[in-house]
């Protein structure tokens, strides 16, 4: 069913459909009983599903990544899909409209997306707002700066989103790994990192009650890289890392829009993320949890993100060539596959 939907989908513009889909789901949950409706075809509740990491228990270890819901006005809806958790965003402290557009691009061979959306937000003002709506779900806020602010004072727009949002959601993913934000990516290196995350931990762990901070990751990044940034995390007491976001890779790719600039997404990426989630994992000795994204466009997929040494995963490619069965199947197999290990 989702395949025609999606085939009728992908006849229209990538970002616009974006936002017609959305709204028709926010529609839909109007009506009496669509939640339960909803919740009844895709949800699965099975004690071995359960995750506690950071203090947050899961009722099960698949998130929407972020950039789907980037001014949290769906994870209401989108928890009816049967994801354990949300992360909204990228926020940043003043409203930003992004790239040009188009900006957006499909890859059907390649089961991938381009995108140089840019962090396109309504800002933390208006998004803790709509944060006031919270429900019965765990929600994580993907934070990063505003195009104009340097490297070198990018602690203060990060600082400012979690502060704003402190009071808000359960987690913060400083998002450090962007190609769309100019230099953003520079902070991987350690000259620029570490003040970045002693400042953002020292903020944290001044709190009574500090929220759990991630670091979200580049999978263009070098092994050598890799062992600074984990080396920071484990020194300053960060709570883990989210490994990855978006490429700039294009190699092997075969559709028409393949030499768009941008972020790529999905199956291209999946072998890469998986690499790095298992050299995280060892080189670390498991000394934090890894959230596993990148490349998830199948229950066998996730798996195999389990295996590599995540503990959490976020879809969000593949939730959109493959549609909401995707998570119910990717829990099936979780089920098996944690039942048997």
């Amino acid at each position: 069913m989702y395949k025609l939907v999606r085939k009728f989908l992908f006849l229209f513009d990538a970002e616009e459909i974006h936002e017609l889909s959305t709204k028709l789901i926010k529609l839909f949950n109007f009506i009496p009983f669509s939640s339960f409706l909803l919740r009844k075809c895709y949800l699965i509740s099975d004690k071995s599903l359960e995750r506690e990491l950071f203090g947050i228990k899961f009722k099960n270890p698949i998130g929407l990544a972020a950039g789907f819901d980037k001014n949290a006005t769906l994870f209401n809806d989108f928890r009816n899909f049967g994801f354990g958790f949300i992360e909204i965003g990228t926020v940043t402290p003043l409203p930003q409209d992004g790239n040009p557009k188009k900006r957006i691009f499909r890859l059907s061979k390649d089961e991938a997306l381009i995108n140089r959306l840019g962090f396109n937000n309504s800002g933390v003002e208006k998004i803790k707002k709509n944060l006031n709506r919270k429900k019965n779900v765990i929600i994580g806020a993907n934070i990063g700066r505003n195009s104009f602010t340097s490297n070198e004072e990018a602690h203060f727009d990060y600082i400012k989103c979690y502060n704003e949002l402190y009071p808000y959601v359960d987690y913060f993913a400083i998002n450090i790994s962007s190609p769309n934000t100019k230099g953003l990516r520079d902070l991987h290196n350690k000259d620029l990192l570490e003040p970045l995350i002693k400042k953002i931990t020292s903020l944290n762990y001044s709190k009574v009650n500090p929220k759990p901070i991630l670091l979200k990751i580049s999978p263009d990044v070098t092994f050598s890289q890799l062992d600074q940034i984990i080396g920071l995390v484990i020194d300053y007491r960060v709570h883990g890392i989210i490994a990855t976001n978006t490429s700039i890779s294009r190699e092997g790719l075969l559709s028409k829009n393949k030499s768009e600039t941008g972020g790529l997404s999905g199956k291209p990426i999946n072998k890469r993320s998986n690499e790095i989630i298992s050299y995280i994992s060892k080189k670390s000795n498991k000394a934090f949890p890894i959230i596993g994204a990148g490349g998830i466009l199948s229950a066998e997929d996730a798996v195999q993100k389990v295996k590599s040494g995540a503990d959490l995963v976020q879809l969000y490619t593949g939730f959109i060539y493959n549609g909401p069965k995707l998570i119910r199947s990717i829990n099936k197999a979780l089920i098996e596959y944690y039942k048997s290990t």
